[in-house]
C-alpha cells in the first residue's frame, strides 16, 4: 500500500504499519490495498489450502478476510476497538484460485460504538458476501502503545 499525502482521512503511518503487521493477516497472505479513517480495502488469493472438503473456499477464510477489513477500518481512528458483533451472509460461491477483495466502510461512529458494512467480492465483481459489524471502542489509544488490561 502506498502512503498518501496527509489529509483529514489519512491514517498515521505508525498506526497503519501496526494494523498491517497483524500476524493472522500475514499468515493468510492478505494484501492491504487502501487504509484511511473508517475505511479499509484488503485482498487475498484463494489457495488450495483454503478450500473445504467439497473443494470450495472455506467460509472461515471469507469471514477472516472480512474481519481483517473490519478490524482495520474500526481501528483506523487510533482508538482501540473490538468486534461486538459480526453477521455474515454468503451470497455466491467463488472459485478456488479467485482473488477476493474485502471493502470495509464505517456507516456511523458514536462515542463507544461504530457500525460498519463489509463487502467481499471477487476481483471480477462477483459479490460473495456481505457482513454487518458493530465495534466497541475501548479507552486506551493504540498509537500511544497503551493497552487496557
Amino acid at each position: 500500500m502506498t502512503s498518501a499525502a496527509r489529509s483529514p482521512s489519512a491514517v498515521a503511518p505508525e498506526l497503519s504499519a501496526k494494523i498491517q503487521s497483524e500476524p493472522w493477516a500475514r499468515a493468510l497472505g492478505v494484501e492491504y490495498l487502501e487504509l484511511k479513517r473508517g475505511y479499509c480495502r484488503v485482498a487475498l488469493t484463494l489457495t488450495p489450502d483454503m478450500l473445504n472438503y467439497q473443494g470450495y473456499p472455506h467460509g472461515g477464510v471469507i469471514f477472516s478476510l472480512a474481519d481483517i477489513a473490519f478490524g482495520a477500518a474500526c481501528n483506523s481512528h487510533g482508538e482501540p476497538a473490538v468486534a461486538l458483533s459480526m453477521t455474515i451472509n454468503f451470497l455466491a460461491a467463488v472459485r478456488p484460485g479467485s482473488r477476493l477483495v474485502a471493502e470495509g466502510r464505517e456507516r456511523k461512529q458514536g462515542r463507544r460504538a461504530g457500525f460498519y458494512d463489509i463487502t467481499v467480492s471477487t476481483d471480477g465483481g462477483v459479490l460473495a458476501a456481505v457482513v454487518h459489524c458493530v465495534a466497541h471502542r475501548v479507552p486506551a489509544r493504540i498509537d500511544a502503545g497503551e493497552r487496557r488490561r
